[in-house]
């Protein structure tokens, strides 16, 4: 329990963003609110295996109500599978009265620890149309066959696939990532605003796993693992 108390402080204001253009912040202002934790959470689906989780609660406030004038309930479910695999999943619901419809951007921002960055591989990512954020949010395809990291990189990859790999080749270590719900992967935002009618939920999935990985001495196919499940 120690272990999952500490990893929730590790996450708590980086998951979630709800974005807007105009004056909101640039990565959202849900991640710099104050959630709370919902004691009498309904129960996990009896098809998933997680043992551990909490939800945390995000609603809208007088002061939010300032910069975007909307009612909202965001839900967040951090879960941590028996052998340590975490899922975060997110609902968000329109609960405006006034009959509105609203528009917003959602993101997990998530930060992998890593040895060397020169030493780390993304597999999933090619072929795909990105955003270049160093170069004015311009629009390309990836040619290389994996993501490598030799100098600064800003981008936004567009209709990412369900599964993504990192391999961090000196810990011998793979970070697999599955969603759903979640178009876009910023390298590691939705391209498409999400549009919520009155009563209407979103919801958004993100599951990550650590696994040993010997793809240094070239044991371990990167596609397997992307196919894997």
């Amino acid at each position: 329990m120690c272990a999952f108390c500490r990893l929730l402080l590790d996450l708590l204001g980086l998951f979630v963003e709800l974005k807007s253009t105009g004056s909101l912040e640039q990565y959202g202002f849900a991640r710099n609110r104050i959630w709370s934790i919902d004691l009498d959470p309904p129960p996990s689906p009896s098809d998933i295996s997680h043992k551990a989780f909490v939800d945390l609660i995000l609603t809208h406030s007088e002061e939010d109500m300032k910069i975007w004038p909307h009612r909202y309930d965001c839900r967040l479910r951090v879960a941590l599978g028996p052998t340590g695999d975490l899922m975060l999943t997110s609902r968000i619901r329109n609960t405006n009265t006034d009959g509105k419809s609203f528009t917003f951007r959602f993101a997990y921002q998530t930060y992998f620890f890593v040895t060397d960055i020169s030493e780390v591989r993304v597999e999933g990512l090619e072929t795909l149309d990105y955003l270049d954020n160093l170069k004015n949010g311009e629009r390309f395809t990836e040619q290389e066959d994996a993501i490598t990291f030799e100098s600064e990189v800003d981008k936004v990859y567009l209709s990412t696939p369900t599964k993504i790999a990192i391999l961090d080749h000196e810990r011998k270590r793979t970070f697999e990532l599955r969603k759903d719900g979640l178009p876009d992967a910023e390298a590691a935002c939705v391209e498409e605003p999400i549009t919520l009618k009155p009563g209407e939920e979103w919801k958004g999935r993100q599951e990550i796993s650590a696994v040993p990985s010997s793809y240094c001495s070239e044991q371990l196919d990167p596609l397997r693992l992307l196919l894997r499940g």
